[in-house]
């Protein structure tokens, strides 16, 4: 069992549904600006990415979920900034402070 430990990061729950296979390019484009507008206006020097089928009825394949996260790690590290992924398909414990500006939690549906 592995613990790692993250402060001052944007972390982010991505739920592919199936709609997004037929527009991959961009829903992908649209998370990838998402994510780095929110670590920008945040303050989060890293990003932390998991996946997170329970936020609508309608799910990816998980292969096209498994590609998405890693097309978006790609696509962040490129800018310079550190990224990291959960591990996929586990069920895992999370301990979270947010702060308590309203852009501390942003939900946003592409």
């Amino acid at each position: 069992e592995k613990e790692e430990s993250f402060s001052n990061v944007s972390l982010i729950f991505i739920h592919a549904e199936e709609k997004d296979e037929l527009e991959r390019d961009k829903v992908l484009r649209k998370a990838l600006k998402n994510i780095l507008w929110h670590a920008r206006k945040c303050g989060a020097d890293k990003v932390v990415l998991h996946s997170f089928a329970h936020l609508s009825s309608s799910k990816s394949s998980p292969e096209f979920a498994y590609e998405a996260i890693k097309w978006l790690e790609s696509k962040i590290a490129s800018k310079g900034v550190p990224v990291f992924i959960t591990p996929f398909g586990y069920f895992l414990e999370f301990k979270l402070h947010v702060g308590g500006e309203s852009i501390a939690r942003v939900y946003k549906e592409l």
